[in-house]
């Protein structure tokens, strides 16, 4: 055989054993994820962080994980998001695990608690607390796998139609207030009721409800809440950093590879950290529209009423710990991470933005 000819054969030979080896190793299998969620479509920072998650995923992956997106009513109501994705017809939603806390009043802590978290104390404790590993262990028993995917930081107190200069101004108040927080309003004498957020507004303007509390200034003045009530009340003491969720299906997340979850980890981290800036940078212009041009009342909770908050939570927390030995678990690592945590912030950024306020004159 010439050696020009046996040169031309291994090199066939090679590049036939190369298509032979690779082949398996790029040919991935295309996975079809539906996603529900607890928020309208397009709305701002909640909906459009939920559907952000979605669109990277799918473009992280070049559309190998194709995931169809259902805004709340699309598929299922918001409030039914977590039975879809438990059941396994959908197999992720996006929402705040508080809704859920009538299932277990653990969910309760992985959104917010009152004079619970800030943003930067939830990530401490889910990440480096041992958070993260009672979130699986709750979640697992109503077969879900849930990450952090996203956070609307500290929240207003909310919308009031008449001023709150003490506890008793709250009696008998119809308020649109979920979590732990609705039930320390119920101690102090409110009438908490749980809605979904596309239905705040009509029943805040045809006054079947008389206050609500929803986020902060940007999705405030987006649901023109200010048409309804003028006083806005801050701070929030029932979501100090209210964390959102991405539940899956328990058997879904099983099935990916190695290499899926950590693809599926990533995009849920960077819609955590994205949407918490997106908060951050927005609502300080949105709360200056609203009193300049709404002629919004802004409102401090005294500490008379904020003591008052207190009490109450003091006595929800010892109902929900008393649930069971893994509600008691988590209230224990959470308490933890707030002394712990906290005690830290209170040192640093606490101190310095105290202080540079203070030298600022802001």
């Amino acid at each position: 055989m010439k050696r020009r000819d046996l040169l031309k054969g291994a090199a066939a030979g090679a590049a036939a054993g190369a298509t032979t080896i690779a082949a398996p190793a790029i040919a991935q299998e295309r996975i079809e994820i539906n996603m529900v969620s607890t928020w309208p479509r397009d709305f701002p920072g909640l909906g459009t962080g939920a559907q952000r998650f979605a669109k990277r995923l799918s473009d992280m992956t070049n559309g190998r994980m194709q995931v169809q997106y259902f805004a709340a009513g699309e598929r299922v109501g918001a409030f039914d998001a977590f039975d879809e994705v438990a059941s396994g017809n959908a197999q992720m939603y996006h929402g705040a695990d508080y809704y859920w806390k009538g299932k277990h009043p653990g969910w309760a802590y992985f959104t917010a608690v009152p004079f619970g978290l800030t943003y930067t104390e939830i990530n401490a404790w889910i990440r480096f607390g041992g958070g993260q590993e009672l979130w699986d262990e709750l979640a697992g028993e109503f077969g879900l796998k849930n990450l952090m995917c996203g956070n609307t930081g500290v929240q207003m107190g909310g919308w009031f139609n008449k001023e709150i200069n003490s506890s008793d101004d709250l009696k008998g108040l119809k308020m649109r207030i979920p979590g732990l927080g609705g039930d320390v309003m119920a101690k102090l004498g409110a009438s908490p009721v749980s809605i979904p957020g596309g239905q705040i507004y009509e029943n805040l303007v045809s006054g079947a409800i008389d206050a609500t509390e929803w986020v902060g200034p940007w999705n405030d003045q987006f649901m023109k809440l200010y048409e309804a009530a003028k006083y806005y009340y801050y701070p929030g003491m029932h979501e100090p950093g209210s964390m959102l969720a991405l539940g899956m299906n328990k058997d879904f997340w099983e099935s990916l590879s190695d290499s899926d979850k950590l693809i599926v980890e990533a995009a849920s981290a960077m819609e955590n950290d994205v949407m918490m800036s997106e908060f951050n940078a927005k609502n300080g212009e949105s709360l200056a529209a609203l009193i300049r041009d709404q002629g919004v009342e802004l409102r401090e909770f005294n500490d008379d009423v904020y003591d008052a908050f207190g009490e109450a939570s003091d006595q929800v927390f010892e109902e929900a710990r008393a649930h069971s030995d893994l509600a008691n678990r988590i209230h224990e690592s959470f308490l933890r991470a707030r002394t712990e945590v906290g005690g830290w912030a209170k040192i640093s950024d606490v101190a310095y933005i105290s202080q540079r306020n203070r030298v600022l004159g802001v």
